[in-house]
This record gives C-alpha cells, structure tokens and sequence, in this order.
C-alpha cells in the first residue's frame, strides 16, 4: 500500500522513523565493507573500486569533476584516487577534441577486467543478501529509498 503524506509529520525522539537515516548509512557502510573484504584478494580498496565500477557503467569516457560529484568526493580526494587508478593501469587519461585542458578518464583493458570481476562479485553478494527478502517487501523497500533519494537529491540541489 502507497501512502502520500500532505504534511510533514512530527516525531518523537524515540520514533523508528527518526532513526532511519542511521539505520540506512550503517546498511550501507557494512554491505561495502563486506564486499570490500571479499576484494582485499584483488588489492582493491573502496576509494578503487567505487570509481572504477563507475566509470565502467557509465560507457563512455568521463571528466574528472563528473567522476567527483558521482561519487560525492572534493577535488583532492578524486586527484588522488584516479592516481591510484592510473599507476595501476587501471585508467588513462584521454585526449577531448574539443577541449585540450580537459582529459577524459578512459577505462582501460586491464580496468574494465577487473571492474568486471568486481560487478559480479557485487552481484553475488547481492544475490546472497536479498535471498530471504519477500519479493514484495523488497519491491517496497527498493521503491521507498528510489523516493528518498530523490528527496534528498532535489534537498541537495537548493541553495
């Protein structure tokens, strides 16, 4: 069932709504450092393999500033990462025609090798997850964070 609220609702201190934001980021930070665990054989670390799975997604090469603002990170943070990225031959920087300051970030061979293992060991780990989660109940759960995000997307966006 599908409830619009009109109004803000208020909350209590002690409200399990209150606490959903917490409970979300912890979710998150233990499914990464799961997955993270399962990648130390590859020497890969979350500050690697987070940009370097998005950059394989995205299809097409990508600035610097973008691959920052995707992945929430500050201009020294990102300088550092691709760095990494780039001594490892796992990206290159690439050459944009109309624009010779700016230097795509192209995935390599060797990159997109390992973002492919890295994808499907996500997935698996995903798959073992979501296992005993009621299709229904994940289907609510997928559409209720869709629509926090975006909440919190258009909350991000005002000045």
């Amino acid at each position: 069932m599908h409830t619009n609220y009109s109004a803000p609702m208020s909350f209590d201190a002690e409200s399990p709504r209150q606490r959903l934001g917490g409970l979300i980021g912890r979710t998150g930070r233990q499914w990464r450092r799961v997955l993270d665990l399962r990648l130390q054989p590859f020497d890969l670390t979350e500050a690697a393999w987070l940009p370097l799975l998005h950059l394989s997604r995205a299809g097409e090469p990508l600035r610097q500033k973008d691959v920052a603002a995707a992945l929430a990170l500050d201009k020294s943070s990102i300088v550092r990462v691709l760095r990494g990225l780039e001594e490892a031959g796992l990206i290159a920087r690439g050459e944009d025609a109309d624009d010779h300051r700016a230097k795509p970030i192209v995935i390599t061979a060797k990159g997109r090798k390992l973002a492919d293992r890295v994808e499907r060991m996500s997935r698996q780990l995903e798959r073992e997850l979501l296992h005993e989660i009621a299709p229904d109940d994940l289907a609510t759960t997928r559409d209720t964070l869709e629509r926090l995000s975006g909440l919190l997307e258009r909350l991000g966006e005002r000045p």
